[in-house]
């Protein structure tokens, strides 16, 4: 696919590189990649996918802007909030880059989808924030023959590397098997994350990508690479195919897809649960509530509940015995994670009247007083 002169202009940086040059610069026109998930990692994959004269960018996404993605998805504004991020995006990429096609899918990402997906592109990066979906992909990938240019982020640090590169590349089951116990999995709105971090990470999925699709320089297949932000050091270590992989491996397990939810601690409902909407009736007409909050302290000074008491996660277990045996113990934290790790500590010590506030104090925010902050 030849250049017209608007985009010889546009291209100019990469037409003066002499690994690219011309020829590189049609290739990538001529060239595709699908992005799963428009957020913290899709939105700067995307921007620089888009600027470097990727010919076609898919966008797979179901969700809208909120405001707390603001923090981090940087190719969105506060005019953007509750539009669908797949479109939003798209619109930013046009303006950067009106020579590209860009096709958005405001769907789920899933097993119906996965496999006629991959096969309408050459290039896969996963941009995805739970790990169903992270497995599913990598399966995906392996089966499809299709790159998959991985990244993940969690507070600080970030994970990055290429999987399924060729049948010699290792997969992403080759160094974690498993998925991880579904009350062990953290989210971003849990446990945080620094806002640049998907940029660095981001950035280098699309570095990736471009690599892989012009056959430059040496990609990260068979290397993982870890980035800490709190200490500004990369660490890799080489990755080979594991020849135990239930996927990829001598003698596998996994002959086709599988979709498997995956759901993080906030979104199990448990028998000890209780509703936000729930408790404040309870409130209202009980004095026998006793209300833990076990966030932090400069959680607390965010928002809390009225007369609750703080006791950090890390404190919980050394006031266990003082703790008021005549009373309905309700533990909320920030979404449901720490105060549900917090029960399961109570219980070993004897106390059976706990009850977990249902997707925490940010739940109560949206469902019981909607003048609460969030955060």
């Amino acid at each position: 696919m030849s250049l017209n002169k608007d985009e010889i202009t546009h291209y100019s940086r990469h037409l003066l590189l002499e690994e690219v040059g011309k020829s590189g610069q049609e290739k990538l026109k001529s060239s595709s990649v699908l992005i799963i998930g428009g957020g913290g990692l899709g939105c700067p994959a995307a921007l620089y996918l888009a600027a470097a004269g990727v010919g076609k960018l898919g966008i797979i996404d179901f969700d809208t802007v909120d405001v707390s993605n603001l923090q981090r998805q940087i190719a969105f504004s506060y005019d953007d909030v509750g539009k669908p991020k797949a479109e939003q995006l798209k619109a930013r990429l046009q303006g950067i880059n009106p020579h590209i096609q860009i096709v958005t899918y405001q769907d789920r990402f899933g097993i119906d989808n996965a496999e006629m997906l991959f096969n309408e592109y050459d290039v896969v990066v996963d941009g995805c924030d739970n790990f169903g979906t992270r497995y599913l992909s990598n399966d995906t990938s392996f089966f499809t023959k299709t790159p998959l240019i991985f990244g993940a982020i969690h507070r600080f640090q970030g994970q990055m590397s290429v999987f399924n590169q060729t049948q010699e590349s290792p997969c992403y089951r080759c160094l974690f098997p498993e998925p991880p116990d579904a009350g062990s999995i953290p989210n971003c709105a849990e446990a945080g994350v620094i806002g640049v971090l998907p940029g660095v990470v981001g950035s280098i999925q699309a570095t990736e990508a471009i690599k892989v699709l012009l056959g430059l320089g040496e990609s990260l297949s068979g290397r993982f690479m870890t980035y800490d932000a709190m200490t500004m050091r990369f660490s890799e270590f080489k990755l080979g195919k594991n020849p135990g992989c239930p996927l990829c491996g001598e003698k596998t397990t996994i002959k086709e897809l599988k979709e498997t939810e995956l759901l993080c601690a906030s979104q199990q409902i448990q028998n000890d649960d209780v509703a936000p909407a729930d408790l404040a009736v309870e409130m209202q007409s009980s004095d026998k509530i006793y209300l833990i909050d076990v966030r932090e302290e400069f959680e607390w000074d965010i928002c809390k509940l009225q007369d609750s008491n703080q006791i950090p996660l890390r404190m919980i277990e050394d006031v266990a015995s003082v703790l008021p045996k005549d009373k309905d113990i309700v533990i909320y934290c920030h979404h449901g994670i720490r105060s549900r790790q917090a029960i399961e500590m109570l219980k070993k010590h004897g106390l059976k009247n706990l009850r977990n506030l249902t997707g925490g104090i940010s739940q109560w925010a949206e469902e019981v007083d909607t003048d609460m902050p969030q955060y």
